[in-house]
């Protein structure tokens, strides 16, 4: 009742709160990137047209996510940016569903302060793995921030909590509430950064890593039989069956089956596309 009555008072409130729990634009930014860029990558490495099919049919659909996964695993700039998207569109999601903690109090502070700092962790240490400290600290370092600056949009009014709850600082601010001025600085500096990284960054380096020429998987050596007549070519492995190994065959530019394969050391199949005459 009393939701249906503040939907009729402010009706954007009621769809920004509805946007908050869906993630905001940063839940649809990844949702285009992670669909959109996967095919642009397969059909800049292999020439695009029919052989799109080809490899998305070769590598099979549970294997599809492979594209996305083998771009963010190589890059460690694109993938410490994207963990760091990632932690702050979860946390908003989880601060507008009214996850948040508040109340006064050292046990109360200590929970925030958990909630904060576990999730920029755990993505920090999936960095440090794939591409070392000083990546796992940088990434767990800016999701901190960007999450932090969540609770200071809350505070400042900039965020405005689900009905019912309050902020991660205590229940809804009084209607003559004014923060200070830095305070107010510091949520539209957090809200500025977040957009940038999430609308021009993030895309930018997906567009990058999409034509850079690179496999999104290894490049294997392996003897492929046609026919009567056997041959050695680089396959970029789609899938395994058995001891064989499904792949687009760079010379054929077909899917080949290759048998006794070895791992090649590059990854690249043709020039990057801003370096093309």
């Amino acid at each position: 009742m009393t939701g249906a009555a503040d939907s009729r008072v402010d009706p954007d409130l009621a769809e920004e709160r509805r946007a908050d729990r869906k993630g905001g634009p940063g839940h649809t930014v990844l949702l285009a990137l992670a669909l959109a860029v996967p095919a642009a990558k397969v059909a800049y490495t292999v020439g695009g047209g029919d052989a799109v099919r080809d490899v998305f049919v070769g590598m099979e659909p549970a294997n599809w996510p492979d594209v996305l996964l083998g771009m963010v695993i190589t890059d460690p700039l694109l993938g410490s940016v994207l963990a760091v998207v990632v932690s702050r569109v979860v946390f908003a999601v989880f601060a507008a569903r009214g996850g948040l903690p508040f109340g006064g109090g050292r046990l109360a502070h200590l929970r925030r302060v958990g909630l904060a700092i576990l999730n920029p962790l755990a993505f920090g240490v999936i960095v440090t793995c794939l591409f070392g400290p000083w990546w796992g600290l940088g990434t767990t370092l800016a999701a901190y921030a960007l999450r932090k600056g969540v609770v200071v949009e809350y505070r400042t009014g900039r965020r405005r909590p689900h009905h019912g709850h309050g902020t991660a600082h205590g229940p809804s601010r009084a209607p003559d509430y004014r923060p200070p001025a830095w305070l107010s600085r510091a949520a539209a500096a957090e809200q500025g950064v977040a957009l940038i990284l999430t609308a021009v960054v993030l895309p930018l380096l997906f567009l990058a890593s999409a034509l850079d020429g690179q496999a999104w998987t290894s490049i294997v050596a392996c003897r492929v039989t046609d026919g009567t007549r056997t041959t050695d070519a680089r396959l970029i492995e789609l899938s395994r069956k058995g001891t064989g190994v499904v792949g687009w065959n760079l010379e054929s530019e077909e899917i080949s089956n290759g048998v006794g394969c070895t791992s090649t050391e590059s990854r690249y199949v043709r020039e990057p596309w801003w370096r093309r005459p």
